[in-house]
């Protein structure tokens, strides 16, 4: 029995360690290409940051006040400083988060960090780098400039 419960220990710590830091790739678009290019990039810091993965799923986010120019960007880019960057399209706007509202002429994202990455950078010491606003990032294409023709 006892040898069994050893056993069954060491099956779940393996299975926690491998879910913990097995690489994670679902980005939306070819990140490296993007952020190497020349093309001009909007970037908007945080305006407040959650981080309670204890809490489970979807308690580790940034929310962001984004212009409204910025409201068709096909994708933009998630960065929080010490983590790996991801792209994401864009989906689910408001006009208010978490007592949060959004000033004229802009809305709000909120971007989720998956829970394990949370959990991993929390073990590495890093909860006060993740926890700090300033450190979480959207990039955005600039829109593209529709050019009028002039009179004739």
């Amino acid at each position: 029995m006892r040898l069994r419960l050893i056993y069954i220990f060491i099956f779940l710590l393996s299975l926690s360690i491998i879910t913990l830091w097995w690489p994670v790739n679902d980005s939306d678009c070819n990140l490296e290409a993007f952020i190497a290019s020349k093309t001009p990039k909007f970037q908007v810091q945080a305006t407040k940051v959650v981080v309670q993965p204890w809490r489970g799923r979807h308690h580790v986010y940034g929310i962001f006040m984004i212009p409204n120019e910025y409201k068709q960007s096909p994708f933009f880019v998630v960065t929080v400083k010490g983590t790996r960057s991801y792209c994401s399209k864009q989906f689910g706007h408001r006009k208010n988060f978490d007592d949060i509202f959004a000033e004229p002429g802009t809305f709000l994202v909120r971007k989720f960090m998956r829970t394990r990455t949370a959990l991993q950078l929390i073990l590495q010491g890093l909860y006060f780098q993740v926890n700090d606003k300033q450190n979480w990032t959207l990039i955005f294409p600039e829109p593209k400039t529709t050019q009028t023709p002039p009179n004739s």
